[in-house]
C-alpha cells in the first residue's frame, strides 16, 4: 500500500537577541524573515529581555512566535533552565544568536539538543570598542564549543574573531546586511514633507541622523559638530538645519547642549519614528557619528535614499562608504573633522548630489536584500 503523504513542515529557526526593539540588528532580522520564502523556514524570536509590540508589527508573517524572557541585570545563567525548556518545547533546527549579550544562549541550546547553533557578530558595545576587554574575550572563547557556525557582518569583525578570539576561519561566514532599495529610494519630486516636520522650506539644507540615542552612537559629537559649523560659517544658520531621529539616554544631553548654544530652533529631535524612509527622503546629507559599528543598516538606507554619507571610520563603515565617491569618513569623536565634512557638502551641493547618486548605485550593485537573504538561506540549508 502506498504511504499517505504528510504535510511538509518547514524547519524552525529561533532567533535570540537581547531585546527586540528599534535598531539595526533587529531591523536586519525583520528584513530576513519578511523576505525569506515562508515554505523554507519557520521563525521564532526570543528576546532575553523584552519584545517591543510595536516593533514586532514590522514582521509581515503571521506565523512568527515571540517570547519575552524579562531578564534582569547581570549574568544570564538564571535563564538557562527557562531557555532549555523553551528550546525543548520549540525543537528548532537552528538557534541563531546575535551579539555578545545573546551568545550564552548557545549553551542551553546545546544541552537541549538543538542540532545547529549559529552566532552572529554585528558590532561591539561602547564598553568594549576595540574588542580587548578580557571578560568579553573570555566569554567569546568559553562559548566556542557550543557554536556550530559564526557569521560576521564585516571584514573587521571577521578578522577580530579569527585573530583575537581564535575561531578558525573555516567556521566563519561573512555576510553584509542588505537594504530594501524599493522602500528606501531618492525623493522623486522635491523634498518629502512629514506631519510635524518643522523644516523643508525653499533653500533649507538638512543634515540628519537616525538611531538609538545611546553612548555608542555618539550623537553628542554630531551636535557639537553642528554648533562648530555655525561658528565657522555664521551665515549657515540661515539655511542649515539638523534632524536627529531616535530616543534614548543621550537625548536629554543633546537637548541641553543645543539649548546652551541657543540653537534649539535649528534642530528637530522628534524621538523615535517609524517612517524612516520618508525622513531620509527629507534630508540632504546623512551623518553616522558612532564610536563602533558592524555593518550599519542606516548607512545603507541613507545611500539607497541617494544621500551623501559622513560616517566615522569605525567597524564596517569603510566597507560601505567609498570615501571620496559616496561620502566622507572621519575619525570617531572628532568634532572638527565632522564639522568640516558637513560644511564641505553644504558649500558644494553638486558634489553632495554626485556622492548621493554614486551611493545609490553602490547599494543597487552590492547590498541588495535578496543577496543577503540568499546568503543566510544557504547557511541555514547547510546546517538544517
Amino acid at each position: 500500500m502506498d504511504s499517505i503523504p504528510t504535510e511538509h513542515i518547514a524547519p524552525l529557526v529561533a532567533h535570540v537577541v537581547f531585546r527586540f526593539d528599534t535598531g539595526g540588528l533587529e531591523n536586519g532580522i525583520v528584513n530576513l524573515i519578511n523576505r525569506m520564502p515562508a515554505e523554507t523556514y519557520r521563525h521564532a524570536i526570543i528576546a532575553l529581555t523584552e519584545v517591543s509590540a510595536n516593533f514586532a508589527k514590522r514582521i509581515r508573517r503571521d506565523d512568527v512566535r515571540f517570547f519575552s524572557l524579562n531578564k534582569g541585570a547581570g549574568h544570564g545563567v538564571k535563564l538557562y533552565p527557562q531557555l532549555y525548556r523553551l528550546f525543548r518545547q520549540l525543537a528548532p533546527a537552528i538557534v541563531h544568536t546575535r551579539n555578545l549579550a545573546a551568545l550564552e544562549a548557545t549553551l542551553p541550546a546545546w544541552l537541549a539538543g538543538v542540532p545547529a547553533r549559529i552566532h552572529g557578530e554585528h558590532g561591539r558595545d561602547v564598553g568594549d570598542l576595540d574588542g580587548t576587554r578580557p571578560s568579553y574575550l573570555w566569554l567569546r572563547r568559553g562559548f566556542r564549543p557550543f557554536v556550530t557556525r559564526y557569521i560576521a557582518l564585516s571584514r573587521e569583525l571577521e578578522e577580530y574573531m579569527t585573530q583575537r578570539v581564535g575561531i578558525p576561519a573555516r567556521r566563519i561566514a561573512q555576510i553584509h546586511n542588505g537594504v530594501d532599495a524599493e522602500s528606501f529610494r531618492p525623493a522623486q519630486a522635491g523634498r518629502a514633507l512629514l506631519p510635524g516636520y518643522p523644516f523643508g522650506k525653499a533653500g533649507e539644507w538638512l543634515v540628519g541622523t537616525v538611531g538609538r540615542m545611546q553612548p555608542v552612537k555618539d550623537q553628542l559629537t554630531l551636535a557639537r559638530a553642528f554648533i562648530r559649523v555655525l561658528e565657522l560659517a555664521p551665515d549657515a544658520a540661515q539655511t542649515m538645519r539638523l534632524v536627529m531621529v531616535g530616543d534614548g539616554p543621550l537625548k536629554r544631553q543633546v537637548e541641553a547642549l543645543l539649548a546652551t548654544a541657543g540653537i534649539v530652533d535649528l534642530v528637530w529631535l522628534p524621538g523615535e519614528c517609524s517612517d524612516v524612509a520618508e525622513i531620509m527622503r527629507g534630508l540632504d546629507c546623512f551623518v553616522l557619528p558612532s564610536l563602533a559599528e558592524g555593518i550599519s543598516n542606516t548607512i545603507l538606507e541613507a545611500m539607497a535614499s541617494g544621500l551623501p554619507v559622513i560616517a566615522t571610520a569605525v567597524g564596517g563603515n569603510g566597507e560601505l562608504v567609498a570615501a571620496g565617491t559616496t561620502g566622507v569618513l572621519v575619525p570617531a569623536g572628532d568634532t572638527e573633522a565632522m564639522a568640516q565634512a558637513m560644511l564641505g557638502y553644504f558649500v558644494d551641493r553638486q558634489r553632495a548630489a554626485r556622492h548621493g547618486c554614486a551611493g545609490r548605485a553602490r547599494v543597487e550593485q552590492l547590498f541588495s536584500l535578496d543577496a543577503m537573504v540568499d546568503r543566510y538561506r544557504r547557511e541555514y540549508d547547510a546546517l538544517s
